[in-house]
């Protein structure tokens, strides 16, 4: 979801909150880039969240951006018989509630945990990594009696790699250079309208 169907990192946006803002931005910069483990920054990064108070979760989900053409993009899927899921290395406190305002079918996200009202800085259940998203992707076109060639995959991030490599068409979304590699096609700017054109589908009004 982050930086491909919303605009920014939400965990930058709550960093900004916690006062680690630098720190976040470096590591989610590293991460992204495939050159720092994802389920290793992850730790690093929530762990400069300690303290914060769960409101400011649902601050950066009231402020949180789509990225313009994402309402269009699951409005076109629908209209086309298509579901639509968000697999996010983020976080199912912000990632639930986009999806919900934008009708998105699926989510798969990690999760945060809280005490008292407040953060603790470390996340709580599984995480989700490379392999989780492409377990998830291949989890859900079973669900919908879809095969994987009848799937597609965006992102932008390292992390994103084995679920792209193993849907049907992988498109890179703005995308760090070893995303670039992988996918089979690529959208230069931040417009997710443009996918719906790319398979040959009318917008839906």
């Amino acid at each position: 979801m982050d930086s491909t169907f919303i605009r920014g990192e939400v965990i930058d946006m709550l960093a900004q909150a916690a006062g680690s803002a630098d720190l976040v931005a470096d590591v989610t910069a590293r991460a992204m880039a495939g050159k720092l483990d994802f389920a290793e920054s992850l730790a690093l990064r929530v762990a400069t969240l300690e303290g914060l108070p769960t409101s400011a979760l649902d601050d950066v989900a009231a402020r949180v951006e789509t990225t313009p053409g994402a309402e269009v993009l699951v409005r076109t899927a629908h209209a086309h018989g298509a579901g639509v899921g968000l697999v996010s290395g983020g976080f199912h406190e912000v990632v639930d509630v986009v999806a919900a305002r934008l009708g998105v079918d699926r989510v798969l996200a990690n999760r945060l945990e809280a005490r008292g009202g407040r953060l603790t800085g470390r996340t709580s259940g599984p995480v989700v990594t490379r392999r989780a998203k492409a377990a998830a992707l291949a989890e859900w076109a079973a669900c919908d009696g879809v095969e994987l060639a009848g799937t597609v995959a965006m992102g932008d991030g390292a992390n994103d790699v084995a679920m792209m490599e193993a849907a049907g068409l992988s498109v890179a979304v703005c995308a760090k250079p070893v995303v670039l590699a992988a996918a089979d096609a690529v959208i230069a700017s931040p417009r997710l309208d443009a996918l719906p054109a790319l398979l040959g589908w009318d917008a839906a009004d």
